[in-house]
């Protein structure tokens, strides 16, 4: 039985939609994008606009691009800082480097995929612009010790805003990665309007997909027009061009001018049109990776497996991955069961490889040496597969092999 790792669930209704797309003759950012634009926002519970108004969501290429117009909005760039975690895919670190600013890497808690907020708060300087928490796997970091901490008066009196943006918001800006996160919860609170701004990622291998694409939400931000962070942001994302395609379809309204030398990130009415579809599915979809979680639990939580808590009375998880972490293994008995597993055509992963372990990170100045809680959770963690497309036998498949490939390891009866 060959189960892959994370397909894209596509069904007849992506089909339909995306055959509509074309036969409409309208292909680039235009009537889809703007509509799910408005359905992300009101699902999210940021201000979806009116009929005549843009909501506080802009749908872009890649959670990569909008992290990236979120800082540049915010006029981050050299001479500041940034935080983000050091376990976490690369777009997270990336994006800090895009514009111009220092990455500053922090380690996890102690058996904990989450930041050390003791060591994000030690990490502020008056350089500090922004800080980027990540919600790895679907479940929501602590945001409430995070705002404690940019909130907290000796915090606040050392920031130095350089834009009228960051002076509005006042403190340090809090720009979530949570390309994992759509549709998790925190405290009852949608993550998109949790956080000063929120960044979704809808790729191929995500719950919600567009097959290339993101989102970012803001809230709002008191003495700013929510009106005018969007029309910024289509500049951005459109090189500067201050009409876009859908703009200049209006009789004898051609005419535009550039702004900026910006950016080109949109997304498509094609992407929108998936994304649409996804949309009307997406409840099931959710409720269908909580059933897999929960059989999943069932069975490795007796083992010893250390596996996350998706959901509880604080939050609730998108169950966008499920991690384990074997105990007592060592990175190569890891990778010996990885090998294992896909021998039976079973897909497993690791998330993540800690970005110090990474070239790129190295050769920025950064030592695994320095973020041993990171390497801790990365030395013994696989990724079991987990997505809408597994069914009933394939989780069963996947459970009874992987529990009696780790009693090898963990010396069950």
């Amino acid at each position: 039985m060959k189960v892959p790792f994370s397909p894209p669930d596509i069904s007849e209704k992506e089909i339909d939609y995306v055959a509509e797309a074309l036969r409409s003759g309208w292909i680039t950012t235009g009537p889809k994008v703007k509509k799910l634009e408005k359905l992300i926002a009101g699902y999210v519970g940021v201000p979806k606009g009116s009929e005549n108004e843009s909501p506080n969501c802009v749908c872009l290429n890649s959670q990569t691009a909008c992290a990236e117009m979120s800082l540049r909005l915010l006029g981050i760039g050299e001479g500041d800082e940034v935080i983000t975690s050091a376990y976490t895919y690369t777009a997270s670190a990336s994006v800090i480097d895009h514009v111009g600013a220092k990455i500053i890497l922090v380690d996890t808690q102690k058996d904990s995929y989450e930041m050390d907020y003791d060591a994000l708060e030690a990490s502020i300087t008056d350089k500090t612009k922004a800080i980027i928490p990540v919600d790895i796997a679907g479940i929501p970091c602590d945001y409430d010790r995070i705002f404690d901490i940019v909130n907290s008066p000796r915090i606040r009196a050392r920031f130095q805003p350089k834009t009228e943006l960051q002076k509005a918001i006042g403190r340090i800006a809090i720009i979530t990665d949570a390309a994992h996160a759509f549709g998790a919860e925190f405290h009852g609170q949608k993550v998109g309007s949790v956080a000063d701004f929120t960044n979704f990622s809808f790729h191929a291998v995500k719950n919600f997909t567009v097959a290339e694409g993101g989102a970012m939400t803001w809230r709002e931000i008191p003495g700013v027009s929510n009106q005018d962070i969007y029309k910024q942001l289509q500049l951005f994302s459109l090189h500067g061009q201050n009409k876009d395609a859908l703009a200049k379809t209006k009789l004898g309204v051609w005419e535009y001018d550039i702004i900026g030398t910006w950016y080109k990130c949109n997304m498509t009415d094609i992407m929108g049109a998936i994304g649409l579809a996804q949309f009307e599915r997406y409840p099931g979809m959710l409720e269908r990776r909580k059933q897999i979680i929960k059989r999943f639990d069932e069975e490795l939580k007796p083992l010893g497996v250390k596996v996350l808590s998706h959901y509880t009375d604080d939050y609730v998880s998108s169950g966008h991955l499920y991690l384990t972490r074997v105990p007592g293994i060592t990175p190569e008995q890891r990778n010996e069961i990885i090998v294992k597993m896909a021998e039976l055509d079973i897909a497993t992963n690791v998330h993540y490889k800690p970005l110090p372990l990474h070239t790129a990170y190295k050769n920025l100045g950064f030592d695994i040496k320095n973020f041993p809680n990171a390497y801790t959770q990365f030395a013994n963690e696989i990724t079991l597969p987990l997505h809408t497309c597994l069914t009933d036998e394939q989780v069963e498949f996947v459970i009874t092999n992987y529990c009696r490939i780790l009693k090898e390891y963990l010396l069950c009866d």
